[in-house]
């Protein structure tokens, strides 16, 4: 049943067509989570900022050059916010890995994903912390070579897990 009314109400913010009614759901979104309001949209903001940002700068240079309506940025930004601040939401009441239970594929891939998530994270705060550890601070300057090695790492781990996951889902029936 909860993930009948995740959908419906996912569905619902998603055919919302006017911005006052997407304002009214953000209020009653705020509403609904008072206590961790202010957490939930610093959380939303810092996950949709760069999207967000990037796709409103383009549809405003496209304005520039095109007759376009300049309220369908506020309009697009405000559905994307109001979608993202639902699933925080809602996700923060229900755990994700019940909700997903009614399917064995989905309840594993969920479970690799999280384990992917908390694996990639710690090994960060560790780079991060060793990195900090052993940086004075007058050589901040090598910060875009840490920064740069790091995302090489992840990306060659992305890849090598990738592969290991893809045999371990083979092996489970995943694939034909």
């Amino acid at each position: 049943m909860k993930q009948i009314n995740f959908i419906s109400i996912l569905f619902l913010i998603l055919y919302i067509k006017q911005i006052d009614y997407l304002l009214f759901i953000i209020l009653f979104l705020w509403i609904l989570s008072f206590k961790k309001c202010i957490f939930l949209t610093k959380k939303v903001i810092k996950s949709i900022f760069i999207f967000n940002f990037g796709i409103s700068i383009a549809y405003f240079i496209m304005s520039l050059f095109k007759n376009l309506d300049l309220m369908y940025i506020i309009y697009i930004n405000l559905k994307v916010f109001a979608m993202t601040y639902f699933v925080f939401w809602f996700f923060s009441k229900y755990n994700m890995i019940q909700f997903f239970s009614f399917s064995k594929e989905l309840s594993y891939l969920l479970t690799i994903t999280l384990s992917q998530i908390y694996s990639y994270k710690k090994t960060f705060e560790d780079l991060r912390l060793a990195y900090k550890a052993r940086m004075i601070k007058s050589f901040r300057q090598r910060e875009n070579s840490f920064i740069t090695k790091t995302f090489d790492f992840f990306f060659k781990k992305a890849l090598k897990d990738s592969k290991e996951r893809s045999l371990a889902m083979k092996a489970r029936g995943f694939f034909d």
